[in-house]
């Protein structure tokens, strides 16, 4: 690795397919001036570093990350003095959009759902391509991938991390970085610190459309619509705290339906493709925790991102690793210590 690290990725599962997969790959936070300022400042610099990383990514595996500029329509925006105030301080352009403007941005868009707010520049990533790419990336660095390969216990001797255990058996590393997602507060709980981590169900569909049925994203709080350039369309998302469970719901489907139909009503005409759910890594404010444990030298988290992992992704990973190589960190680690918990 470039840092002169060898790095060996244990994943309990397969590769990418949690929330990574599971998610909608929009590049911004929903209602992003609703988060504490933390989020948005790794968000803004994933949204800087994105289109240079597909591209490499790209260009490395031959995987199309799916990268594409949509912009985002937030409606039932009644905050608005509250959004302008955020973009004004963070540099970010957000437009009002009411009546003829309104449907000329988004055809497609239902009667009677205006006036919004619009951010033209929001991308997005089709999150599973995104994760094979990354992958097949990490591998031609010589990075090791164990699949199915779960950690059973992190150990310690004398205040400092010793390895991990998994049912392999007992790996010895000077570093450990706990980035499991959901289960990363039940990894580290005979440890203590980040136990607020807990996961959080959300469910999708896909719906097989033509090219362009719909071209924005589309946002109301608790939901949205997401255009994908070969013409799916996925609609999102539930929040509900049934611990690990990933079952889909028939209401969880009736309430997407709902909604797809009511945002975009020429979904109507095309085939329900998929219903699936994930599980989020949840945390109190959507802070993720960034950094090394206070009691446990060399062990290390990433994890906690809630809904905005993607987009907080490439930031996140930067951090961490410049707290684990002693660089100079590209954001204030504060924010994202563990110990605030």
């Amino acid at each position: 690795m470039a840092a002169g690290l060898r790095v060996r990725l244990l994943e309990r599962g397969m590769v990418g397919r949690e929330s990574s997969w599971a998610g909608g790959g929009i590049l911004s936070p929903l209602y992003p001036w609703r988060y504490p300022d933390a989020v948005t400042e790794l968000a803004r610099w994933s949204q800087g570093a994105y289109p240079e990383l597909v591209a490499r990514l790209r260009r490395e595996s031959g995987i199309d990350p799916g990268w594409i500029r949509s912009g985002m329509l937030m409606l039932d925006t009644g905050d608005r003095a509250e959004a302008l105030a955020w973009a004004g301080r963070f540099g970010y352009r957000v437009d009002e959009l009411a009546g003829a403007a309104l449907r000329q941005c988004e055809p497609a868009l239902g009667e009677d759902l205006g006036p919004a707010l619009w951010m033209a520049a929001v991308a997005q990533v089709r999150n599973p391509r995104l994760v094979q790419a990354a992958r097949n990336s990490l591998e031609r660095q010589g990075v090791v991938i164990e699949e199915e390969a779960e950690v059973t216990e992190l150990l310690e001797r004398g205040g400092r991390i010793a390895g991990v255990r998994t049912a392999r058996g007992a790996m010895g590393a000077d570093v450990v970085v706990v980035a499991a997602g959901a289960w990363s507060g039940r990894l580290l709980a005979e440890l203590g610190g980040a136990q607020d981590i807990r996961p959080v169900r959300g469910q999708m569909l896909l719906f097989r459309g033509a090219a362009r049925v719909v071209s924005r994203i589309i946002l109301e709080p608790g939901h949205y619509v997401i255009p994908r350039r070969d013409g799916r369309v996925l609609v999102g998302s539930t929040m509900e705290y049934v611990g690990f469970d990933k079952g889909t719901t028939a209401a969880a489907r009736t309430e997407l339906l709902e909604t797809a139909f009511r945002l975009v009503p020429a979904l109507r005409e095309f085939e329900l493709e998929q219903h699936w759910a994930g599980l989020r890594p949840g945390s109190p404010d959507g802070v993720p925790y960034i950094g090394e444990h206070p009691q446990v030298r060399g062990l290390f988290i990433n994890s906690g991102h809630f809904r905005n992992g993607v987009v907080m992704a490439p930031a996140s990973a930067r951090l961490l690793a410049d707290l684990v190589v002693g660089r100079t960190p590209i954001l204030d680690p504060e924010p994202y210590a563990m110990r605030r918990s």
